[in-house]
Protein backbone atom coordinates (compact mmCIF):
# COMPACT_ATOMS: atom_id res chain seq x y z
CA UNK A 1 0.00 0.00 0.00
CA UNK A 2 2.95 2.34 0.54
CA UNK A 3 3.47 2.41 -3.24
CA UNK A 4 -0.02 3.76 -3.88
CA UNK A 5 -0.91 7.43 -3.59
CA UNK A 6 -4.38 8.29 -2.34
CA UNK A 7 -5.91 11.72 -2.65
CA UNK A 8 -9.43 12.82 -1.81
CA UNK A 9 -10.44 14.98 -4.77
CA UNK A 10 -13.74 16.22 -3.46
CA UNK A 11 -16.40 15.37 -0.95
CA UNK A 12 -19.01 16.59 -3.42
CA UNK A 13 -22.49 16.82 -2.04
CA UNK A 14 -23.44 13.16 -2.29
CA UNK A 15 -20.28 11.03 -2.68
CA UNK A 16 -16.59 10.90 -1.75
CA UNK A 17 -14.11 10.66 -4.63
CA UNK A 18 -10.58 9.26 -4.14
CA UNK A 19 -7.78 9.28 -6.71
CA UNK A 20 -5.48 6.24 -6.59
CA UNK A 21 -2.28 5.59 -8.51
CA UNK A 22 1.13 4.05 -8.10
CA UNK A 23 3.93 6.40 -7.12
CA UNK A 24 5.44 8.01 -10.26
CA UNK A 25 2.83 6.33 -12.48
CA UNK A 26 1.57 8.33 -15.49
CA UNK A 27 -1.75 10.14 -15.21
CA UNK A 28 -3.55 7.76 -17.56
CA UNK A 29 -2.94 4.91 -15.09
CA UNK A 30 -4.92 6.65 -12.38
CA UNK A 31 -8.03 4.99 -10.96
CA UNK A 32 -10.90 6.82 -9.29
CA UNK A 33 -12.80 5.24 -6.43
CA UNK A 34 -16.18 6.72 -5.60
CA UNK A 35 -17.69 5.96 -2.20
CA UNK A 36 -21.43 6.46 -2.02
CA UNK A 37 -22.81 8.90 0.55
CA UNK A 38 -25.08 7.87 3.40
CA UNK A 39 -28.65 7.02 2.36
CA UNK A 40 -28.01 7.82 -1.31
CA UNK A 41 -29.52 4.46 -2.20
CA UNK A 42 -32.87 6.07 -1.39
CA UNK A 43 -32.45 8.29 -4.44
CA UNK A 44 -30.19 6.36 -6.80
CA UNK A 45 -30.51 2.93 -8.38
CA UNK A 46 -26.92 1.69 -8.06
CA UNK A 47 -27.47 -1.34 -10.31
CA UNK A 48 -28.77 1.01 -12.99
CA UNK A 49 -25.71 3.22 -12.58
CA UNK A 50 -23.37 0.31 -13.25
CA UNK A 51 -25.48 -0.70 -16.25
CA UNK A 52 -25.35 2.87 -17.58
CA UNK A 53 -21.56 3.02 -17.52
CA UNK A 54 -21.29 -0.34 -19.25
CA UNK A 55 -23.76 0.85 -21.89
CA UNK A 56 -21.60 3.91 -22.50
CA UNK A 57 -18.43 1.82 -22.65
CA UNK A 58 -19.97 -0.35 -25.37
CA UNK A 59 -20.64 2.84 -27.32
CA UNK A 60 -17.02 3.91 -26.91
CA UNK A 61 -17.65 6.62 -24.31
CA UNK A 62 -15.68 7.03 -21.07
CA UNK A 63 -15.18 6.45 -18.23
CA UNK A 64 -14.27 2.77 -18.32
CA UNK A 65 -15.62 0.81 -15.37
CA UNK A 66 -12.96 -1.28 -13.59
CA UNK A 67 -14.86 -2.67 -10.59
CA UNK A 68 -17.95 -2.26 -8.46
CA UNK A 69 -18.54 -3.07 -4.82
CA UNK A 70 -21.32 -2.69 -2.24
CA UNK A 71 -20.87 1.02 -1.61
CA UNK A 72 -18.99 2.33 -4.62
CA UNK A 73 -17.26 2.03 -7.97
CA UNK A 74 -13.73 2.07 -9.37
CA UNK A 75 -13.42 3.61 -12.80
CA UNK A 76 -11.19 5.43 -15.26
CA UNK A 77 -9.71 8.82 -14.41
CA UNK A 78 -10.21 11.36 -17.19
CA UNK A 79 -7.50 14.06 -17.29
CA UNK A 80 -8.72 17.62 -17.58
CA UNK A 81 -10.57 20.19 -15.52
CA UNK A 82 -14.15 20.65 -14.51
CA UNK A 83 -15.98 23.67 -15.83
CA UNK A 84 -16.79 27.02 -14.27
CA UNK A 85 -19.63 29.44 -14.98
CA UNK A 86 -17.24 31.35 -17.26
CA UNK A 87 -15.77 28.37 -19.14
CA UNK A 88 -19.20 26.89 -19.88
CA UNK A 89 -20.09 29.96 -21.95
CA UNK A 90 -17.04 29.80 -24.20
CA UNK A 91 -18.16 28.73 -27.71
CA UNK A 92 -15.20 26.42 -28.28
CA UNK A 93 -16.22 24.49 -25.16
CA UNK A 94 -20.01 24.47 -25.32
CA UNK A 95 -19.93 23.33 -28.95
CA UNK A 96 -17.96 20.27 -27.79
CA UNK A 97 -20.50 19.63 -25.04
CA UNK A 98 -23.42 19.94 -27.45
CA UNK A 99 -21.82 17.47 -29.86
CA UNK A 100 -20.91 15.03 -27.08
CA UNK A 101 -24.45 15.11 -25.71
CA UNK A 102 -25.83 14.56 -29.22
CA UNK A 103 -23.61 11.47 -29.46
CA UNK A 104 -24.90 10.19 -26.13
CA UNK A 105 -28.49 10.80 -27.16
CA UNK A 106 -28.02 8.47 -30.14
CA UNK A 107 -26.98 5.48 -28.04
CA UNK A 108 -29.44 2.61 -28.44
CA UNK A 109 -30.45 0.72 -25.32
CA UNK A 110 -32.54 -2.43 -25.27
CA UNK A 111 -32.85 -3.33 -21.60
CA UNK A 112 -34.85 -0.31 -20.40
CA UNK A 113 -38.59 0.36 -20.68
CA UNK A 114 -39.15 2.72 -23.61
CA UNK A 115 -40.60 5.54 -21.56
CA UNK A 116 -39.20 8.67 -19.88
CA UNK A 117 -38.03 8.16 -16.32
CA UNK A 118 -38.72 11.78 -15.37
CA UNK A 119 -42.26 11.68 -14.00
CA UNK A 120 -41.85 8.40 -12.12
CA UNK A 121 -38.56 9.53 -10.58
CA UNK A 122 -39.94 12.93 -9.64
CA UNK A 123 -43.04 11.41 -8.06
CA UNK A 124 -40.96 8.87 -6.15
CA UNK A 125 -38.81 11.69 -4.77
CA UNK A 126 -41.90 13.65 -3.77
CA UNK A 127 -43.40 10.61 -2.05
CA UNK A 128 -40.24 10.30 0.06
CA UNK A 129 -40.60 13.81 1.47
CA UNK A 130 -41.35 13.65 5.18
CA UNK A 131 -44.55 15.23 6.43
CA UNK A 132 -42.35 16.99 8.97
CA UNK A 133 -38.57 17.25 8.89
CA UNK A 134 -36.78 15.72 11.86
CA UNK A 135 -34.73 18.90 12.38
CA UNK A 136 -36.83 21.80 13.68
CA UNK A 137 -34.76 24.44 11.83
CA UNK A 138 -35.22 22.56 8.58
CA UNK A 139 -38.95 22.33 9.20
CA UNK A 140 -39.16 26.04 9.96
CA UNK A 141 -37.21 26.91 6.81
CA UNK A 142 -39.46 24.65 4.74
CA UNK A 143 -42.59 26.34 6.08
CA UNK A 144 -41.14 29.79 5.35
CA UNK A 145 -39.84 29.09 1.84
CA UNK A 146 -42.02 26.42 0.25
CA UNK A 147 -45.67 25.87 -0.52
CA UNK A 148 -47.35 23.00 1.37
CA UNK A 149 -46.97 19.48 0.07
CA UNK A 150 -50.30 19.37 -1.76
CA UNK A 151 -49.43 22.56 -3.66
CA UNK A 152 -46.10 21.10 -4.80
CA UNK A 153 -47.98 18.01 -5.98
CA UNK A 154 -50.33 20.25 -7.97
CA UNK A 155 -47.35 21.87 -9.70
CA UNK A 156 -45.92 18.44 -10.60
CA UNK A 157 -49.28 17.33 -12.02
CA UNK A 158 -49.60 20.52 -14.05
CA UNK A 159 -46.09 20.19 -15.50
CA UNK A 160 -46.65 16.56 -16.42
CA UNK A 161 -49.92 17.37 -18.16
CA UNK A 162 -48.47 20.27 -20.15
CA UNK A 163 -44.99 19.06 -20.99
CA UNK A 164 -45.97 15.53 -21.97
CA UNK A 165 -47.77 17.13 -24.93
CA UNK A 166 -44.53 18.57 -26.33
CA UNK A 167 -43.53 15.20 -27.82
CA UNK A 168 -39.87 15.61 -27.00
CA UNK A 169 -37.97 12.51 -28.22
CA UNK A 170 -37.12 9.81 -25.68
CA UNK A 171 -33.34 9.21 -25.70
CA UNK A 172 -30.58 7.92 -23.45
CA UNK A 173 -29.85 10.89 -21.20
CA UNK A 174 -27.33 11.96 -18.57
CA UNK A 175 -29.88 13.86 -16.41
CA UNK A 176 -27.29 15.46 -14.12
CA UNK A 177 -25.01 17.46 -16.39
CA UNK A 178 -23.81 20.05 -13.88
CA UNK A 179 -20.51 21.87 -14.29
CA UNK A 180 -18.52 19.41 -12.18
CA UNK A 181 -19.72 16.51 -14.32
CA UNK A 182 -18.11 17.86 -17.49
CA UNK A 183 -14.35 17.33 -17.91
CA UNK A 184 -12.61 19.58 -20.44
CA UNK A 185 -9.19 18.69 -21.85
CA UNK A 186 -7.73 21.83 -23.43
CA UNK A 187 -4.78 19.98 -25.00
CA UNK A 188 -6.97 17.49 -26.87
CA UNK A 189 -9.90 19.90 -27.27
CA UNK A 190 -12.30 17.28 -25.97
CA UNK A 191 -14.95 16.97 -23.29
CA UNK A 192 -16.15 13.94 -21.37
CA UNK A 193 -19.02 13.43 -18.97
CA UNK A 194 -18.82 11.69 -15.61
CA UNK A 195 -21.23 10.50 -12.89
CA UNK A 196 -24.04 8.61 -14.60
CA UNK A 197 -26.02 8.01 -11.40
CA UNK A 198 -29.23 9.43 -12.85
CA UNK A 199 -28.82 8.37 -16.49
CA UNK A 200 -31.80 6.68 -18.13
CA UNK A 201 -34.20 6.99 -21.02
CA UNK A 202 -35.74 10.41 -20.73
CA UNK A 203 -36.85 13.46 -22.68
CA UNK A 204 -34.22 14.98 -24.93
CA UNK A 205 -35.40 18.47 -23.97
CA UNK A 206 -35.15 17.74 -20.25
CA UNK A 207 -31.51 16.70 -20.51
CA UNK A 208 -30.58 19.90 -22.35
CA UNK A 209 -32.76 22.12 -20.17
CA UNK A 210 -31.30 20.59 -17.03
CA UNK A 211 -27.80 21.35 -18.36
CA UNK A 212 -28.75 24.97 -19.10
CA UNK A 213 -30.08 25.30 -15.55
CA UNK A 214 -26.63 24.29 -14.27
CA UNK A 215 -24.86 27.20 -16.01
CA UNK A 216 -25.57 29.21 -12.84
CA UNK A 217 -23.32 27.15 -10.57
CA UNK A 218 -24.04 25.11 -7.46
CA UNK A 219 -22.47 26.59 -4.35
CA UNK A 220 -22.74 30.26 -5.40
CA UNK A 221 -25.83 30.21 -7.57
CA UNK A 222 -26.10 33.25 -9.85
CA UNK A 223 -29.01 33.27 -12.30
CA UNK A 224 -27.43 36.05 -14.32
CA UNK A 225 -25.33 33.17 -15.73
CA UNK A 226 -28.36 31.36 -17.13
CA UNK A 227 -27.77 31.20 -20.92
CA UNK A 228 -29.60 33.92 -22.83
CA UNK A 229 -31.53 33.21 -26.01
CA UNK A 230 -28.57 33.90 -28.30
CA UNK A 231 -26.28 31.48 -26.47
CA UNK A 232 -29.00 28.86 -26.28
CA UNK A 233 -29.74 29.28 -29.98
CA UNK A 234 -26.07 28.76 -30.90
CA UNK A 235 -25.79 25.79 -28.52
CA UNK A 236 -28.89 24.15 -29.94
CA UNK A 237 -27.68 24.69 -33.51
CA UNK A 238 -24.41 22.91 -32.65
CA UNK A 239 -26.36 20.10 -30.97
CA UNK A 240 -28.77 19.56 -33.87
CA UNK A 241 -25.94 19.77 -36.41
CA UNK A 242 -24.06 17.01 -34.57
CA UNK A 243 -27.25 14.98 -34.11
CA UNK A 244 -28.37 15.12 -37.75
CA UNK A 245 -24.92 15.12 -39.34
CA UNK A 246 -25.52 15.83 -43.05
CA UNK A 247 -29.06 17.15 -42.69
CA UNK A 248 -29.73 20.87 -42.74
CA UNK A 249 -30.76 22.52 -39.48
CA UNK A 250 -33.37 25.25 -39.92
CA UNK A 251 -34.23 28.11 -37.61
CA UNK A 252 -37.61 26.46 -37.14
CA UNK A 253 -35.90 23.30 -35.85
CA UNK A 254 -33.89 25.36 -33.36
CA UNK A 255 -36.94 27.37 -32.32
CA UNK A 256 -38.93 24.20 -31.61
CA UNK A 257 -36.18 22.71 -29.46
CA UNK A 258 -35.61 26.06 -27.73
CA UNK A 259 -39.25 26.16 -26.59
CA UNK A 260 -39.22 22.53 -25.47
CA UNK A 261 -35.95 22.95 -23.57
CA UNK A 262 -37.00 26.03 -21.63
CA UNK A 263 -40.29 24.48 -20.59
CA UNK A 264 -38.38 21.48 -19.26
CA UNK A 265 -36.05 23.81 -17.34
CA UNK A 266 -39.05 24.29 -15.04
CA UNK A 267 -39.18 20.58 -14.22
CA UNK A 268 -35.45 20.62 -13.53
CA UNK A 269 -35.98 23.27 -10.85
CA UNK A 270 -38.73 21.28 -9.13
CA UNK A 271 -36.83 17.99 -9.43
CA UNK A 272 -33.65 19.23 -7.79
CA UNK A 273 -35.53 21.29 -5.19
CA UNK A 274 -37.26 18.12 -3.99
CA UNK A 275 -33.98 16.18 -4.24
CA UNK A 276 -32.28 18.79 -2.04
CA UNK A 277 -35.07 18.63 0.53
CA UNK A 278 -34.55 14.88 0.76
CA UNK A 279 -30.83 15.44 1.19
CA UNK A 280 -31.59 17.90 4.00
CA UNK A 281 -33.43 15.12 5.81
CA UNK A 282 -31.12 12.17 5.13
CA UNK A 283 -27.64 13.34 4.12
CA UNK A 284 -24.69 13.81 6.48
CA UNK A 285 -22.84 16.06 4.00
CA UNK A 286 -22.10 19.60 5.19
CA UNK A 287 -24.10 21.55 2.61
CA UNK A 288 -27.06 23.89 3.00
CA UNK A 289 -29.53 21.74 1.08
CA UNK A 290 -32.61 23.65 2.26
CA UNK A 291 -31.20 26.92 0.99
CA UNK A 292 -30.36 25.34 -2.35
CA UNK A 293 -33.85 23.83 -2.58
CA UNK A 294 -35.38 27.23 -1.90
CA UNK A 295 -33.25 28.84 -4.63
CA UNK A 296 -34.42 26.28 -7.18
CA UNK A 297 -38.06 26.51 -6.17
CA UNK A 298 -38.00 30.31 -6.19
CA UNK A 299 -36.52 30.28 -9.69
CA UNK A 300 -39.25 27.89 -10.79
CA UNK A 301 -41.99 30.28 -9.71
CA UNK A 302 -40.07 33.28 -11.10
CA UNK A 303 -39.88 31.75 -14.60
CA UNK A 304 -43.02 29.59 -14.62
CA UNK A 305 -45.37 31.94 -16.47
CA UNK A 306 -42.79 33.15 -18.99
CA UNK A 307 -41.55 29.69 -19.94
CA UNK A 308 -44.99 28.06 -20.05
CA UNK A 309 -46.23 30.83 -22.35
CA UNK A 310 -43.59 30.04 -25.00
CA UNK A 311 -45.23 28.78 -28.20
CA UNK A 312 -43.95 26.14 -30.59
CA UNK A 313 -43.42 27.32 -34.18
CA UNK A 314 -46.18 26.43 -36.65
Amino acid sequence: MENIQFKVLTDGITNKLIRCRLVKAPVHETVLVRIYGNNTDLLIDRKAEKRNILTLNKAGLPPRLYASFDNGLAYEYIPGKTLTTKLIKQPEIYVLIAAHLAHMHQIKVHDMPNKPILWEKLQNFFNLLPERFSDSKTQKSFEENFPPHHKIQEEINMLKKNLSKLNSPIVFTHNDLLLNNVIYCAEKKTVAFIDYEYSALNYQAYDIGNHFAEFVGLENVDYSNFPDKELQWNWLRAYLTALRKDEDVSDRDIHKLYVQVNKFVLVSHVFWAIWALLQAEYSSIDFNFVEYAAIRMNEYFAKKDAFLSLSLPR
